[in-house]
């Protein structure tokens, strides 16, 4: 997967709305995705946790690092991801 660089673009009303509240923009934004991410990892391990000790097939070691936990996951023939399970 390559990095996913996404752009937003708030006009005058939308600024003067948001800048109201908060102090940096692009921080919240930042800082929302980060929490984001954090939520969807939280939810992924523990799904996918459960899975694999749940699967008689897997002997393997569930990884402890989140690079190489996610690596092993989504290398999984069952893995999908949520535009995939939504098409279903």
């Amino acid at each position: 997967m390559a990095d996913l660089t996404v752009t937003i673009t708030l006009n005058d009303t939308q600024q003067a709305i948001m800048n109201n509240d908060l102090s940096d923009i692009k921080t919240w934004i930042e800082e929302a995705v980060t929490g984001k991410e954090n939520n969807c990892w939280k939810r992924m391990q523990t799904e996918w946790t459960t899975k694999l000790m749940n699967d008689d097939s897997f002997t393997d070691s569930i990884p402890s690092n989140q690079a190489d936990f996610v690596t092993l996951v989504t290398g999984r023939s069952d893995y999908q991801t949520r535009a995939e399970r939504d098409a279903e």
